[in-house]
């Protein structure tokens, strides 16, 4: 779906859920945030190229956070592009970079996960997260500072769903990338999923940041998009609490 000029959100299916990556292009390039969950990369590949952006080069990811179903497609675009950058913020880069294990993914499940997966990209996942040769996060984001991509987009620290999650705010078109931190149900926003927000706590301090930008669209990446009243919609999740 065009979400405005250089920004298409995919609409990734799995099982019976939809992930919502986000997509920045220009003419040369384009920039991935999120990566679906282990094997998605293909699908991934898939929708890019019928969204008429596949021709241009894969530059960078960005991960809003260290979840599986964020970084799960990871291992395959890093093996596909040997040159790419990978971008997310410093308190969950150990998790990303394989040095730490998944906390949220209890290990019969990843076990399950990866027997489901083609012998390749089962290898991928191993050699990315489990034995890790190499950092995978060649760059750190920092709150506040605005990368030089699609216009400016600018990183958002808002921890809580993890300690390092960071949401995204595109200047050009005032859209939102929120990652976690919220959800779309039944086309109201709603705060991050308790059960799988450690801080709920500090999550909802953290959309009071939000304030300061003047937000058009916001992405969920459960849930999709929306637009209208987005900044009054926020305040009234952290009036509440």
């Amino acid at each position: 779906m065009r979400i405005a000029e250089g920004i298409e959100m995919l609409e990734l299916k799995w099982g019976s859920m939809t992930f919502c990556p986000t997509v920045f292009f220009d003419k040369e390039q384009w920039l991935l945030v999120d990566t679906g969950m282990p094997g998605s990369a293909p699908a991934i590949l898939e929708l890019v190229k019928r969204a008429g952006i596949g021709q241009q080069h894969l530059s960078t990811i960005l991960l809003t956070h260290n979840d599986i179903d964020h970084i799960g497609g990871l291992p395959t675009f890093i093996a596909k592009y040997p040159r790419l950058v990978v971008y997310t913020h410093e308190k969950d880069k150990a998790i990303i970079n394989g040095n730490q294990p998944m906390v949220k993914v209890p290990l019969e499940r990843l076990a399950g996960l990866l027997g489901a997966l083609p012998e390749q990209a089962r290898s991928e996942f191993e050699s990315t997260f489990i034995k890790p040769k190499s950092e995978n996060v060649k760059r750190t984001l920092a709150d506040g500072e605005t990368l030089p991509f699609a216009g400016g987009i600018t990183v958002i620290h808002t921890p809580g769903h993890t300690p390092g999650h960071v949401c995204l705010y595109h200047v050009p078109s005032k859209t939102l990338i929120a990652g976690d931190a919220m959800v779309i149900e039944n086309g109201e926003l709603r705060g991050p999923i308790e059960a799988l927000t450690p801080d709920m706590r500090t999550a909802i301090q953290s959309l009071k940041k939000f304030k300061k930008y003047d937000i058009e669209t916001v992405i969920c990446y459960h849930g999709g998009q929306l637009r209208g009243n987005v900044n009054r919609r926020i305040a009234a999740l952290t009036d509440r609490n």
